[in-house]
């Protein structure tokens, strides 16, 4: 019996429809001729002789002289890699293959089709026969159709090597070229952060926006005042701000977030909390903490803390370290929010156990018609076997205000014993010794400025040659570079000290800030007190912030010279 092994078979090839022909088969004298152009930096590639305009002329160039060729409008990428074959133009072509549009592909070089010696591989050896389409690389002397085993076997899978290495090879370059960039503190991220700009000037550089800023100071304002990140989002949506996301987009970046679902995205706890936990905000910048496995895999992979690239002062802080560093304190806190409300009590976090050392926490009391609230150990009211070290809110709240009141006070006047100090004369206190480290290295300065013109002098007079002034030169400039090094630092220190911007009195702004406060507010107990103990017997323990910072400034005032003093008392 007869059996028809053609219908069962596999026919390799496509059909093609024209515009105004019948189908035909892959025997077709006309080839369907689709361009396809690529080009990235990221590759190495350089734009003047690979660029798109250029690949489309040699292809259009290449075709016109072939009548059997049919050429399409070109298929690009702009801007994408060669390793990664997820690109809008090269996935439409393959889409219109497989539809049956087209039959013919026409490349400048092998390394515009791919640079993945894998995938490039499968294309040419299995996709492409297979589809039945006929694959030309103009550079390359390559095509399909006049295939050459003995040759073609052995170069076309060497060259796509070649172009695998060359891709390596530059991603290693670009690698190192990036943690050079971030070891010198230079910003080398696709967007600034929420409250900065790429410098114009600059786009290494972050500079400050002046819009966007006063957002990020109001945010960790509110924190500290007592407000959740769900009440600071709500509050940023209430007042119409407008999201980071939605604000790139505002000043006319290309910005998209990959995890949008909105169409108008809006402030988040998440985006808020982003936003409280970024050191970038002090002035610090860091940088590499995730990567990639290799050049081929684009998955993203969290490096351990110890290999982050972390540079101090690379550009205008917006909040203090020492407010960035109370707001990291308070997110490590337990601040629960009680139900309905937007912000933490009075004393959320800042309570602990005398004992057991675990916190406080808040209870409700009801006494008649008035309710009367208490602060129980946690470890007693889960049965965990300390006592209850109970303590009213009020008593709590008297006790506190009391104590915070006094410090204030002493606080204000060692701040005003400071300013006193500092505005004596420069000889009676520390910048006397700052002031004569100065002269001595401008005296260093002079002195290597006059030998370096010595120097020349008995250069051009034939005492030394050429070798021995290039090398004593060499040697007094390095000198005189680290001598105005110092000087500088030197001249900071005392422009610090005239200025009374020094680490002995800065603390010292907080506690005049809350100066005369009439109650205690939530910012006042965050910003002075570091933590509260309860005893059982009702004595509690106030723990002042700084409070090595006042007590080396009464150690530091108690050491004035007796003549300083007494011209303080005079005053």
């Amino acid at each position: 019996m007869k059996t028809n092994t053609q219908s069962g078979a596999l026919k390799v090839g496509v059909y093609l429809r024209l515009a105004n022909d019948d189908q035909i088969s892959d025997n077709a004298k006309v080839w369907i001729t689709a361009p396809y152009v690529r080009l990235s930096r990221e590759d190495g590639d350089k734009e003047e002789s690979d660029s798109i305009r250029g690949q489309k002329e040699l292809i259009r160039a290449f075709a016109r002289e072939k009548s059997d060729m049919k050429l399409l409008p070109a298929y690009e990428d702009d801007g994408y890699s060669g390793v990664d074959f997820e690109r809008p133009g090269f996935k439409r072509l393959l889409e219109d293959i497989k539809s049956g549009k087209v039959n013919c592909v026409i490349v400048k070089d092998l390394s515009r089709l791919g640079r993945n010696y894998i995938e490039t591989g499968k294309l040419l050896e299995r996709l492409f026969p297979f589809m039945g389409v006929r694959f030309i690389a103009i550079n390359d002397s390559y095509d399909s159709q006049n295939h050459n085993a003995q040759t073609d076997n052995l170069i076309i899978p060497f060259k796509n090597l070649i172009n695998d290495a060359y891709c390596a090879d530059t991603s290693r370059k670009i690698r190192s070229q990036f943690e050079v960039k971030r070891k010198k503190g230079d910003f080398i991220g696709s967007f600034a952060a929420f409250g900065y700009l790429k410098d114009p000037d600059n786009k290494n550089r972050l500079i400050i926006d002046e819009d966007a800023a006063p957002i990020v100071r109001d945010i960790f304002r509110w924190k500290i005042e007592g407000q959740s990140a769900q009440g600071i989002a709500d509050k940023l949506n209430a007042l119409g701000v407008p999201s980071p996301a939605e604000y790139k987009k505002q000043i006319g970046l290309t910005y998209r977030a990959m995890f949008q679902r909105n169409p108008r995205a809006t402030w988040s706890p998440v985006a808020v909390g982003r936003i409280l936990k970024n050191e970038l905000y002090t002035g610090v910048l860091t940088q590499g903490m995730v990567t990639t496995p290799n050049y081929k895999v684009k998955r993203r992979i969290k490096k351990a803390q110890d290999e982050w690239v972390r540079v101090e002062q690379t550009h205008e802080p917006i909040i203090s370290s020492e407010d960035f560093a109370l707001v990291g304190s308070l997110l490590c806190k337990d601040t629960r929010i009680g139900p309905g409300g937007d912000a933490v009590y009075l004393f959320s976090g800042m309570l602990y156990c005398g004992d057991c050392g675990q916190n406080l926490v808040r209870k409700n009391v009801p006494g008649g018609k008035a309710k009367y609230v208490y602060h129980v150990c946690s470890t007693f009211k889960k049965g965990g076997g300390c006592t209850s070290h109970s303590i009213s809110e009020k008593a709590l709240y008297d006790a506190v205000f009391h104590m915070l009141t006094l410090h204030i006070g002493e606080c204000v006047e060692i701040g005003r014993l400071l300013e006193f100090v500092e505005d004596m004369p420069l000889q009676q206190i520390d910048a006397q010794k700052l002031q004569k480290q100065i002269d001595g290295k401008q005296a260093e300065l002079d002195k290597l400025g006059r030998r370096k013109i010595k120097l020349y002098e008995d250069f051009t007079d034939g005492i030394m040659d050429k070798d021995e002034y290039a090398s004593l030169r060499e040697i007094f400039t390095a000198q005189a570079g680290e001598a105005e090094q110092a000087l500088e630092k030197l001249e900071r220190e005392l422009s610090d000290i005239v200025n009374n911007r020094t680490d002995r009195s800065l603390w010292i702004e907080y506690f005049k800030k809350h100066h005369n406060m009439q109650s205690l507010t939530r910012s006042a107990v965050v910003e002075l007190i570091e933590r509260i103990t309860v005893f059982e017997n009702g004595r509690i323990e106030i723990t002042p912030r700084y409070q090595q910072n006042f007590d080396s400034a009464l150690r530091y005032i108690s050491s004035l010279p007796v003549e300083a003093a007494a011209e303080r008392q005079v005053g």
